[in-house]
């Protein structure tokens, strides 16, 4: 299986990290990464995966980022618009796109708390929703 894996900038200590333990867990997996992309943000991660999603050699997109909650609903707004998107597009594409993202409303030790079970379970879930994909359009 080929993915591809977009990554925000914004709070990159921990997406960093995040972006390390996804690759381990693809190399465990035995997937091949196509891509790594690297975007600013979460907010600006849906115009990247929808091109990669259009690429033969792209099964599956995941994506990584930590949105942090501030002094405001920002954080909010933020994850609501990305997730709506993301969603869309792997409707759009019939290609799996996991959601890599953690927040809103963590703060930043939640933010390092999560790095390795998000990274990983949106690696694992590519492989599922694939799987299951092939399986009930067979």
């Amino acid at each position: 299986m080929n993915i591809a894996i977009v990554v925000s900038e914004f709070n990159e200590d921990v997406t960093s990290r995040m972006l390390a333990i996804a690759r381990e867990k693809a190399d465990l997996m035995k997937l091949k990464i196509s891509y790594i992309c690297m975007v600013p943000g979460a907010y600006d991660m849906p115009i990247i995966v929808d091109s990669l999603l259009q690429k033969k050699d792209v099964d599956a997109v995941v994506t990584l980022g930590a949105i942090i909650k501030g002094q405001t609903k920002h954080d909010e707004v933020i994850s609501h618009a990305a997730v709506q998107a993301l969603t869309n597009l792997s409707l759009k594409y019939q290609k799996p796109v996991s959601l890599g993202i953690s927040g809103p409303g963590m703060q930043e030790r939640h933010a390092y708390a999560r790095i390795r079970p998000v990274a990983e379970r949106a690696v694992e879930a590519v492989v599922k929703i694939s799987d299951e994909l092939k399986r009930i359009q067979k």
